[in-house]
């Protein structure tokens, strides 16, 4: 103990005071206040502490800030839609308009087949199958006999002959169905993405929703041949001339709407890879020499699709099975009056629909109308023709519009020719499926030289932007 004593006492004067009073104590004692000196080092400390904050702070947070609005400029430039659309919706949608070609030129095998009433419903989605069972065959095949088409025609058909009729329906439904499918598809693809225009994505948008519109003209049109009040008691069953002569003319519409914004697409292309050879193009065609041309194509059009439409009156009515011959009509060159305006086709009393009445649904008149209607289409594409190779339209018309000329002159000479033969050899199934793929290559020949005739406004502004841009000094 005697040997701690001196140690403790060395040890004493280091110790702090608090280490010897008890901790209830130390609560109860007020803390002295810290010095002057000691104050100002603390607050010298915090504001150093806090400046250092505030610069971690915005240091940390500008160059996030610069970046977010680098990726938002890059996420809006890819949000927004491009001046030109890509080159591969123009090769999809002339594809589309070919698909089209295909599918009229096949329905009008279907009609000249009478395979058209063959499936009596309408199943947008469980008709893509066929029948799959013998017992699923005879369902539509009862189905079959309780229209008028059976009862009044096909008595006599067995089902395998049903069979028949029955898959060249089911052929031509199921390629409307894939259509509609490879063109709304690849829309929402194509304008999701961004790689269309807005205006060609209002097309795209416009000719999808045609499309579902014509598959509802089509039942609509089938629909009319399997009732028995929508033609006269004892006639040959068919459906009603004016829904077919509507669903080809809506065909036609969805084709040649594809296939021009698909041509403009390309043109478009083409023009701005070349801005000088486009602004030589434009000047060419803003020459006041081919304003009338112009408009006589533009005229030209609306007598071919009307012709069209005349030719699908006379296919809804069999009017090509009478007056099998040309030019005459009988013993001169239209029949008697008394058969071109038949009061037998009036609805009124008064006889005030007898001119259109017969217009529409007098096989005789039908026919005439047709006749001279093709007639006026034929003199109509020469005197065009001549009309382009002479005087100052002749020097200023593009070389390009001067072959499409040249062009619907073949085509229409062909054209007369199926149309003469067919009525001569009574309506031969491969005759008129020509005839009828001809009127449609006539109605492209038109579109196409009348598509080479102007540029569109929103083109002709990117050529000016692009132009611009090249004689800007660098």
């Amino acid at each position: 103990m005697s040997l701690l004593i001196p140690g403790l006492r060395r040890a004493a004067p280091k110790l702090a005071s608090s280490q010897f009073v008890c901790r209830q104590c130390l609560r109860q004692q007020p803390r002295a206040a810290p010095s002057r000196i000691l104050q100002s080092l603390q607050r010298r400390h915090a504001s150093t502490e806090s400046q250092a904050r505030f610069a971690r702070y915005f240091t940390s947070t500008a160059v996030p800030t610069a970046t977010a609005t680098a990726d938002a400029a890059s996420q809006a430039a890819k949000s927004a839609f491009p001046e030109t659309s890509s080159k591969s919706v123009a090769y999809w949608l002339i594809g589309s308009a070919a698909s089209v070609f295909g599918i009229v030129v096949f329905g009008g095998l279907t009609r000249l087949t009478e395979s058209g009433l063959s499936i009596t419903e309408w199943k947008p989605v469980t008709g893509s199958l066929p029948p799959l069972t013998q017992a699923d065959w005879e369902s539509e095949f009862d189905k079959y006999r309780a229209s008028p088409e059976f009862r009044l025609l096909n008595s006599h058909m067995d089902l395998e002959e049903f069979k028949k009729i029955y898959y060249m329906e089911w052929t031509h439904r199921l390629w409307g169905r894939l259509i509609g499918l490879s063109f709304v598809l690849p829309t929402a693809y194509f304008i999701a993405r961004r790689r269309v225009t807005p205006r060609v994505a209002a097309h795209l948008v416009g000719i999808s929703a045609l499309i579902g519109f014509q598959g509802f003209i089509g039942w609509w049109m089938v629909k009319s041949g399997l009732k028995d009040d929508l033609f006269a008691p004892g006639s040959h069953p068919r459906v009603s001339q004016y829904r077919l002569a509507a669903h080809l003319a809506t065909a036609f519409v969805c084709y040649s709407w594809m296939l021009l914004v698909g041509l403009r697409i390309l043109r478009a292309k083409r023009l701005l890879a070349d801005p000088a050879s486009a602004a030589k193009l434009v000047a060419a065609l803003k020459n006041p020499a081919i304003a009338p041309f112009r408009r006589s194509v533009s005229a030209l059009t609306a007598l071919v699709f009307t012709t069209v439409l005349s030719g699908a009156l006379v296919a809804g009515l069999d009017a090509g099975l009478i007056y099998n011959e040309f030019p005459k009509m009988g013993l001169g060159l239209a029949p008697p009056k008394s058969e071109l305006w038949d009061k037998f086709y009036c609805r009124k009393e008064d006889g005030s629909d007898l001119w259109w009445r017969n217009m529409l649904e007098n096989p005789s008149l039908v026919q005439l109308d047709h006749r001279i209607l093709a007639t006026t289409t034929f003199c109509a594409i020469l005197a065009l023709f001549a009309y382009s190779r002479t005087g100052r339209v002749a020097a200023a018309l593009p070389k390009s519009a001067k072959k499409g000329t040249m062009g619907i002159v073949h085509l229409v000479s062909l054209q007369v020719a199926l149309g003469i033969s067919t009525l001569i050899y009574m309506v031969p199934i491969s005759l008129a499926a020509a005839h009828q793929a001809g009127s449609l290559a006539l109605l492209t020949g038109v579109l196409v030289l009348g598509h080479r005739l102007r540029v569109p406004k929103s083109t002709l502004t990117l050529v000016q932007k692009r132009l611009a841009s090249v004689a800007k000094p660098r």
